[in-house]
C-alpha cells in the first residue's frame, strides 16, 4: 500500500518555473504532453462522499487506472496531502471504462491538462497547465517536499492540498459557471460568454 504525499502550488510563469527547476537540480523527465482523466463513481457519488477517486488516465500514449483514498489512520500532520494510491497500467482504457460502466459506475467528472514531469532523483515536480490556470505538484517524502519547495522559493503559505475537482468547484463558484467538467472546451465556452 503506497502512500502518496504531495502539495500543489500556483504557477504564474511556467517558463520561469522551468528555469528555477533546472537551477534547483531538477531535470526534465517527461516533456509537455496532453493528459485526459475521467473519474468514475456511483450514480449517488458515494466514492466522492468518502473522499475516494477511481480514475482512468490517458497520458503519453499510456493508460492507467488509479484508486485513491484517505489513509486508515492519520499521518500526524496536515501541511501535505496524503492519500493511499493504488495504480496500474492497462492496455485499453476505453475497454476498462466499459467494465466500470457495466458495474454500475458512471463517468462523474472529466479533467484535462498539459503536463510535464521533472525529477531531482529523489522526488518529482509535475507542471500542469489546466483550463483554470497553471499549477505544479511536488511529490515525495514530506521532508523532501519542504526542501524542494524552499529551493524553488515556494513558501509554506503557498501550499495547496486541494484536488483539481475542488479547485474546479471554487472556479465555478467564482465564475458562476455551470460547467460540469474541467476541460479546455467547457471552460473556453464559459469564458467566451459575454
Amino acid at each position: 500500500m503506497a502512500i502518496e504525499t504531495e502539495i500543489k502550488f500556483r504557477v504564474a510563469d511556467v517558463r520561469g518555473l522551468a528555469e528555477r527547476l533546472r537551477a534547483a537540480g531538477f531535470r526534465l523527465e517527461t516533456p509537455r504532453q496532453f493528459e485526459s482523466n475521467v473519474l468514475y463513481d456511483t450514480p449517488d457519488r458515494r466514492m466522492r462522499a468518502r473522499t475516494e477517486i477511481l480514475r482512468i488516465r490517458s497520458y503519453g500514449g499510456r493508460w492507467t487506472v488509479t484508486h485513491k483514498r484517505l489513509p486508515d489512520s492519520g499521518v500526524g500532520e496536515d501541511r501535505h496531502k496524503h492519500r493511499v494510491e493504488t495504480e496500474t497500467a492497462v492496455a485499453d482504457g476505453e475497454a476498462m471504462a466499459e467494465v466500470f460502466l457495466s458495474l454500475g459506475l458512471v463517468a462523474a467528472f472529466r479533467y484535462e491538462k498539459w503536463r510535464s514531469e521533472w525529477t531531482d532523483g529523489e522526488g518529482h515536480c509535475v507542471v500542469d497547465e489546466t483550463p483554470i490556470g497553471d499549477f505544479a505538484e511536488l511529490e515525495g517524502a514530506a521532508e523532501w517536499i519542504d526542501g524542494a519547495a524552499a529551493r524553488l522559493g515556494i513558501a509554506h503559505a503557498e501550499y495547496m492540498t486541494l484536488s483539481y475537482g475542488r479547485l474546479f468547484d471554487m472556479w465555478r463558484a467564482e465564475h458562476q459557471s455551470n460547467a460540469e467538467d474541467l476541460t479546455f472546451a467547457a471552460v473556453a465556452a464559459v469564458e467566451a460568454k459575454p
